[in-house]
């Protein structure tokens, strides 16, 4: 059986294996993640160094739930591991450049302390994924 999506004409069984990667819970907390991130980001100075750190903060912290979401699309269940093993290390980047801040005193304490608690659940729940 075909539908027609978009001006595209699909199986109607191709339709119903893709899935939403919106509900998946990891994706959720890598979209918030993101979100603290950018919180933190508002605090760091443009000079010494703050452009680098804003670049790479923004581009990690974005990169976990975009490598969740593609992974998802994926058919094989190999290559959806390597998207999840990609936003894992990701997570383990973002948690370095939020340490980093910490130590130039970049953002508040509450803040980062509120990142980092999120990074680490976003590593464990990236590893549990990856593993199984």
């Amino acid at each position: 059986m075909n539908g027609f999506v978009l001006g595209k004409i699909f199986h109607l069984s191709e339709t119903i294996k893709m899935k939403d990667f919106k509900k998946l819970a990891i994706w959720q907390e890598g979209m918030d993640l993101a979100d603290l991130v950018y919180e933190v980001i508002t605090d760091i100075p443009w000079q010494n160094g703050g452009q680098k750190a804003i670049d790479q903060m923004s581009r990690s912290s974005l990169s976990i739930p975009s490598n969740i979401a593609e992974g998802n699309s994926r058919r094989s269940e190999k290559e959806k591991y390597r998207f999840m093993e990609i936003a894992l290390g990701s997570a383990f980047e973002l948690e370095t450049q939020l340490i980093f801040t910490q130590r130039r005193k970049w953002s508040t304490e509450e803040k980062l302390i509120k990142a980092l608690e999120a990074v680490g659940v976003e590593q464990k729940r990236c590893n549990v994924l990856w593993k199984h």
